[in-house]
Order: C-alpha cells, then structure tokens, then sequence
C-alpha cells in the first residue's frame, strides 16, 4: 500500500508540473523582479541606469529623518483606504448575494430568465460600469441627482465622486452593484448541492425558517461560502479600476494598486513603485494566511 501511495503522489507531481512551470513562469519571476527592483532606485527613464540600495525605498534615515514606504503617510492612508473598500464592499456583496441566491433557488415562473438576467452586470467589463456610474453619478447632468432632487431628497447637486465625504462610499456602491452577481452564483451553487431530505425532515417537525436556515443552510454553505469570500477579498483588496475611473489619484480614495501604479507610471519611480506592489503583495498574502488560519481553527472547534 505504501509503494501504491508513493505511486499514486509522484504521478500527481507529474502531472502538476506542467502547471507549476507556467505558473512560476508566468508569476513567479514577475514577482521576484518586482522585489528586486524595489531595492533599488531605478527609474523609468532608464531602467538599465540602476544602483542597489537595500531596504531604503522601505525603511530608510537621512539628514532630514526617516523616509521610505513604511513613513509614508500616502502609502498608509492607500492601505486604510483599500481595507475599508475591502471590508464594506466583501461584507455587503456577501449579505446581499446571499439574499438573492436564497431567492433564486426558490421555484417561480422565470426563474431561469432571472438567472441569466441577473448576471449582466457582473458580465460588464469593470472599465464600462464604472465609466457609465461615473455618467450617472455627476453632480450637473447625473441621473441619481436628478431622480434624489425631483423626489426631494436633496436640495442641491452632490458631487458623489468628487466629494471627499461621499467619494468612497460611491466606489463601494459602483463595486456591490456589479459583484454582487458573483457571490450570488457561488452561493447558489452552494445551496443547489444541500441534501434536501433535512429540509422535509424540518418540515414535518415544524421548525420555523429563520431556524432552519440559521442551524441548517448556513453551516452546510459555510465552507463554499468561505471560498467565495476569499476570492471577492483578494479581488477588492488589489482594486485598481473602479478606483482610477470614478477618483483617479485623489489621496481619499487611492487604493495601494493605486498608489503603486502612481509612483510607477506618472512619478517614474521604478524602484518606490515596486516597493508598493511588494508590498501589497505582502499585505494580501499576509491577509489571506490568517483567514485561512482563523477559518482552520473555527472548523476545527465547531466541525458541525
């Protein structure tokens, strides 16, 4: 059985090399790049004009004080920023793509037609929804102040993009409108596979439904639903474009890609711009391993 075993694992590697060739080929080597150009001070102006400088695009002291990415007030507030994004917009998309697959799961007449129609802004590329929320969210010519002034709502325009109080909390609306439809099909995916002869069982006993699904649906989608949050939170956490389309660089909305993107492409700063994508890189690995942890621990003390 043990030789059977060790078959059965060398052939697994075998196959899986493949996969791991292109995929160190492909992300691997970009990532070690990045990081070694981060100890660096290269610039796009020449990238082959370049002197090793250690960690000081991180943590650095000069005649004038401390310098580096790690004192950076920007860099730090594209970190609250990109995490409050994540929290609000994975927490809403969450609740409220459950809520819609616990409907879509029901029988109704056009229930496929919904289906197929609620997938539509998930299936728009995220440059056009958040161009066409950008449209409608314009404090002269919007639809949203149009329809909010007529119904009386507000007394005058608001320039929800512009608007250092309302700016993030358009973003995070722009995001759960068009991701919403994601965690919906995960989760519906999820629900599609419970047995049901629990279901009939609580039936007959009576037990009402916020019970059944409280004590009974929600721990059985739980590790499905724990896949889907991952996904959506690495997604958000490395957000660029919504960002960039509807804020641009403004400081109140910048997220780290953001940030990086800034540093690399308009400040030419190869080697500061790399130091921001290591790490983000950092912070979402980082980030994600205590999810894991913590979601590890949680099964293990409650496996029911």
């Amino acid at each position: 059985m043990a030789g059977l075993s060790r078959r059965k694992a060398r052939a697994a590697w075998i196959f899986l090399a493949p996969m791991l060739i292109t995929l160190a080929a492909i992300a691997g080597w970009p990532l070690l790049r990045t990081f070694w150009f981060s100890l660096t001070d290269a610039s796009m102006a020449d990238l082959s004009a370049w002197k090793f400088i250690g960690f000081d695009n991180y943590l650095m002291k000069d005649q004038y004080g401390w310098g580096g990415l790690l004192v950076d007030s920007d860099w730090w507030r594209a970190v609250y920023n990109t995490l409050v994004f994540t929290i609000l917009s994975v927490t809403l998309e969450t609740i409220f793509g459950l809520l819609v697959a616990l409907v879509l799961h029901q029988r109704f007449f056009g229930r496929s037609f919904i289906r197929a129609a609620i997938l539509v802004p998930w299936a728009i590329p995220t440059i056009v929804s958040a161009k066409i929320w950008a449209w409608m969210l314009h404090d002269q010519f919007g639809i949203l102040n149009s329809m909010m002034l007529s119904l009386g709502l507000i007394t005058q325009p608001i320039a929800w993009a512009a608007s250092p109080d309302t700016a993030l909390a358009a973003i995070v609306l722009v995001d759960v409108w068009k991701t919403t439809p994601f965690m919906a099909l995960l989760c519906l995916a999820a629900l599609q596979m419970l047995p049901t002869d629990c279901y009939e069982a609580a039936r007959l006993d009576g037990i009402p439904a916020w019970r059944l699904f409280f004590k009974v649906t929600l721990p059985l989608i739980r590790p499905a639903l724990m896949v889907a949050v991952i996904f959506r939170a690495l997604d958000a956490l490395r957000v660029f474009d919504v960002i960039y389309v509807l804020t641009s660089n403004t400081r109140d909305t910048m997220s780290m890609s953001v940030f990086a993107r800034q540093h690399l492409v308009e400040f030419q700063s190869v080697g500061y711009g790399s130091a921001a994508s290591t790490a983000l890189f950092m912070v979402i690995a980082l980030l994600t391993a205590l999810y894991l942890t913590l979601g590890r621990v949680k099964l293990a003390a409650d496996p029911n």
